[in-house]
Parts: C-alpha cells; structure tokens; sequence
C-alpha cells in the first residue's frame, strides 16, 4: 500500500503548475525567461504576483494532500516521509518535463506542514523573515531548509528528522548555483520583473 501512495504522491508531484498556469494564462514559458524555473517566484516575476501566488498554492497542495492522506491512513513516521518525498522528488524530476523541475521549496513546505505543522510554519516565518529582510527568495529557501531539521528536534517530531535532513540537502543541492550567485552578489531579487510589465 505504502509503495501505492508513493507512485501516486511522484505523479502528482510531478504535475508541473508552473508551466501550465504560465503557458495558459499569460502566454510565457517560464524556462526560457528570468531564472528559468518553473516555480512560483519566476512565475511571479515573469506573470504577476497573482499567477505566482496560485502557482505557489498548487505547489504546496500537491505535497500536502498526498502527506495528509498518509497520515489521515495511519501510515507510520517511515511511510509516511517516503510519500512526502516522492512528492518532493516528483516536482523536482519531473516526467512531464523530461525529468527536470523546480526547486521544490513550496512542495517541501506543504508535504511538512502535514507531517510536522508547528516545525513547519516556524520554519516558513523565519524563511519569509529573511526574504523581507535581504529580498532574496533563494536565501529565504535556504533558511527553511536549515530550519526544518531545527524544528524537528525542537517541536518533538523527531522521527521526520531523517526526512528533513535529506530534503535540506536536497533543496541545498537545487540551489546551488543560486548560492553562486549569492556569493558573487549577481543574485536577482525576488522584486524584479521583466521591463516589459
């Protein structure tokens, strides 16, 4: 059963929002303009703050109901976080765009939110603090995978710290070249968007 839910939470995980909503509403292909990612912050820069935000909300839906329903199951700690990653995994390899995707941080906030809810929105309040604080979405993202483990242990949800530990390097390892550019000061801020808007 386990092995079920876990196919099914990669399919719809892997159900690119992004690219669809993007392509649909506003006639732009979000990996070929601004940081080329599917996510909701390019989709916001490139579409409107609006698109980005429905974008963002599908994201998180579609790894929070498939961690839900695990849990709502009965499924154990183990279970439980192998269909929260699949649903993870599934956005950022995806099959729809030949096995690319985004970053997965919105997937990742919704898949944890179910399995660990006050680690979970400590952790997006630190991330969004820093995003207010430097402007930077990237930087924000990297916050909340530091914060997730931290919380895990704090919050007493110690049996999804194995998850977390694997989605931090996870969402490190999709940032990477982001962190390149932090490091060079070339990092584009989350309030730029195309001239022509």
């Amino acid at each position: 059963m386990t092995l079920l839910w876990m196919v099914l939470a990669y399919l719809l995980g892997s159900v690119p929002f992004g690219l669809i909503l993007a392509k649909t509403l506003c006639g732009v292909d979000p990996r070929e303009d601004g940081s080329r990612n599917t996510g909701a912050t390019n989709v916001a820069r490139l579409c409107g703050t609006k698109y980005g935000v429905l974008v963002l909300a599908l994201d998180i839906l579609k790894g929070y109901a498939p961690a839900a329903l695990a849990v709502s199951g009965h499924a154990g700690a183990t279970s439980a976080s192998l269909v929260a990653l699949c649903a993870i995994l599934g956005h950022v390899y995806s099959p729809w765009l030949h096995f690319k995707g985004g970053k997965a941080v919105a997937t990742t906030i919704g898949a944890f939110l179910a399995l660990m809810p006050l680690g979970t929105i400590l952790s997006v309040l630190a991330c969004v603090g820093i995003i207010a604080l430097t402007g930077y979405v990237s930087l924000g993202s990297l916050t909340l995978a530091l914060c997730l483990p931290v919380f895990a242990l704090l919050t007493g949800k110690i049996a999804f710290l194995p998850l977390a530990l694997v989605v931090m390097l996870l969402l490190f390892w999709r940032h990477r070249e982001n962190i390149r550019r932090l490091a060079r000061g070339e990092e584009m801020p989350w309030r730029r968007k195309k001239e022509s808007e």
